[in-house]
């Protein structure tokens, strides 16, 4: 089961859970606060990974955070930094704590990448909110949207709730969720991007194999000639574009007119489209979430649940 941890003090603790995302290959970045730029202000810094949710308090850590293992994190080239519209945190880290992001994955620019693929080279005129991603991607349960929708309404009225001690529970499971939902959205952006690669190698595979071959004789292995499989791909994209055509309105310059939000609540509302029920897991993540109710304290907000476990005497896994 993942453990949900915040981290609001400088120690041994936080440090090995640096040193357990410095072991990842990918993690998932958030972040928090009030216009978040090098103007503004951070409150919160999410990092998960598979196994471990972070939310690292920026607001009572300070510098120091980033002096003591942070840093390095986000600076490591050979770790996956997945996160959503990069732009505005990477600004921020750079110009106020020296932070130089590298080797992000960002999930805004790879929904824009997947709308142009699956349009036949069209671009959006607009990009996606995190929110309309995870419901356009994961479809996502209407409860886990509504946690979203009432984080995205606090925050509205009132800007400076980031930086409310201690931090509403309601809030903090939102963060989690957010977190973990980077790396899933990740996954579904890959594997969607992956696909027509995918499909052209599966055409690859059986281009020789499943014939006579008694034509390879005559056939230099050595030819560069653009084989069939890969001309397909002029066809399927004309395709595409048709049916974007179709589908979509253009503006003024030529960019496809993306439904707005409600439009896609509307898409993918579970109790429309029948892919969920509200009291059934569909997704690790609703595992996390259902431990987050309460977990907030100074040091570790599993802390009580944990020495509740060591004093009936039970194995307890350490972060």
């Amino acid at each position: 089961m993942p453990f949900c941890l915040a981290v609001t003090s400088v120690g041994i603790s936080a440090l090995i859970m640096v040193l357990h995302l410095k072991q990842q290959c990918v993690v998932s970045i958030a972040g928090e606060g009030v216009n978040l730029c090098r103007y503004g202000k951070l409150s919160w810094l999410e990092i998960a990974s598979k196994s471990r949710i972070f939310l690292f308090d920026i607001f009572l850590l300070g510098p120091q955070a980033f002096k003591n293992g942070l840093q390095m994190l986000l600076e490591d080239k050979n770790i996956l930094k997945v996160m959503h519209d990069c732009r505005w945190i990477s600004d921020c880290l750079f110009h106020q704590y020296g932070v130089l992001l590298c080797n992000v994955f960002d999930t805004q620019v790879a929904d824009a990448l997947q709308f142009s693929v699956e349009t036949g080279g069209f671009l959006p005129h607009r990009v996606c909110t995190l929110q309309e991603c995870l419901m356009q991607h994961l479809k996502i349960p209407s409860k886990w949207a509504a946690i979203m929708n009432c984080r995205q309404q606090m925050a509205s009225e009132n800007p400076d709730i980031w930086f409310l001690r201690p931090f509403p529970p309601s809030l903090l499971k939102a963060l989690a969720l957010e977190a973990m939902h980077l790396l899933l959205l990740h996954s579904s952006l890959m594997e969607n991007l992956m696909s027509d690669l995918t499909a052209v190698v599966h055409g690859y595979l059986n281009t020789y194999r499943s014939g006579s071959g008694g034509h390879l004789c005559s056939t230099k292995p050595t030819c560069m000639e653009l084989p069939k499989e890969l001309r397909q791909l002029l066809d399927i994209q004309t395709l595409r574009k048709e049916r974007a055509v179709r589908n979509y309105k253009m503006n003024k310059d030529g960019l496809l007119i993306r439904p707005t939000p409600m439009e896609f609540k509307k898409r993918n509302d579970p109790q429309e489209d029948g892919n969920y029920g509200d009291d059934v897991d569909h997704s690790p993540t609703n595992k996390v979430v259902s431990h987050l109710a309460s977990f907030y304290n100074r040091d570790v907000l599993c802390q009580e649940k944990l020495e509740k476990s060591k004093s009936r005497g039970e194995s307890v896994e350490e972060p």
